[in-house]
């Protein structure tokens, strides 16, 4: 309130500046030009401004300035590959540069100010919860199909390193995100003895129910899992998770004191997935039948386009 009153004042008293547009710049380049008269409420209440324009204009620059921070992660040779931080637009000092310029005969030009974006998982965090192996699983598929074994690696890529903090809940289609050609996943033309392919990002559900096995090996609490409606042939009966990102997900809950994290690492035609922890969790493992290493039949779907 102390600060909507300064800004009234200033006002009263403060002719408003019309003498040249403000330049908007980020890292010396500008972004975008502010004419005074765009926040004007009108010219008959000059200089009284329209806060739901100069609102407009901070949710604009602050959608180009934004850097989402990088979490750190394990590196191809085991290393620990440091966390990068993020930025956002620092909204209360960014409003005072613009009433300053608006009001004033001060610099016309305004270098977006930031905030920095803390990432979540640092590097010492990361090596904090690799100390211990509380579950692990393995499955089996073709490496022969191209397409299908390039979405599981893709798929795979995007689950490794995700850490689970206490009480969070982890859910598939969150970390790995819609299954697009934009993001490189590629059609997979077969079916798996019973599993149609979900078309963009067939071979997926493999992922999910590798994660599913090592999660739940590890002791964590299930929260939303759903069969095929048909047995799958890569996990034992009924040890299966669908996902589809207009349909089922798969979640878990850490109901551990630590944190959790996740390894998913494709080599040749193997799947695996390994939970750590720190070397002071307490938790209580569940045992969780194999997976068979005999590869099932595919069937190439005839007629089929791919776009």
């Amino acid at each position: 309130m102390k600060l909507v009153n300064i800004f009234v004042f200033l006002l009263l008293i403060s002719p408003f500046s019309q003498s040249g547009d403000i330049s908007i710049t980020h890292q010396g380049k500008e972004i975008i030009t502010i004419h005074p008269g765009d926040v004007l409420m009108n010219t008959v209440l000059q200089p009284f401004t329209d806060h739901t324009k100069v609102d407009q204009i901070m949710e604009q620059v602050g959608k180009i300035v934004k850097e989402e921070p990088i979490n750190a992660k394990i590196g191809e040779s085991g290393e620990i590959v440091a966390e990068k931080a993020g930025y956002k637009l620092d909204p209360k000092v960014f409003t005072e540069k613009l009433y300053d310029s608006l009001y004033s005969q001060s610099e016309r030009k305004i270098e977006v100010p930031l905030a920095t974006i803390h990432p979540k998982v640092d590097s010492e965090v990361l090596a904090s919860i690799r100390a211990k192996i509380i579950g692990h699983y393995d499955t089996y598929f073709n490496s022969n199909n191209k397409e299908r074994t390039h979405n599981i690696r893709l798929a795979a890529e995007s689950i490794d390193s995700t850490v689970v903090f206490p009480g969070e809940t982890f859910s598939f289609n969150k970390v790995v995100g819609k299954r697009t050609k934009e993001k490189g996943y590629m059609p997979a033309p077969v079916i798996v003895r019973g599993e149609v392919s979900e078309g963009i990002g067939g071979g997926i559900c493999q992922v999910s129910s590798t994660i599913f096995n090592a999660v739940d090996n590890a002791g964590v609490q299930i929260e939303q899992r759903y069969s095929h409606s048909k047995r799958v042939p890569y996990v034992p009966e009924g040890r299966d998770a669908t996902v589809s990102w207009y349909g089922p997900d798969f979640t878990f809950k850490n109901i551990y004191n630590q944190p959790l994290l996740l390894r998913a690492n494709v080599y040749g035609g193997q799947m695996s997935v390994s939970v750590y922890s720190s070397d002071v969790i307490n938790f209580e493992s569940r045992d969780i039948p194999g997976a068979s290493k005999k590869l099932p039949e595919e069937t190439e779907l005839e007629h089929r386009r791919v776009n």
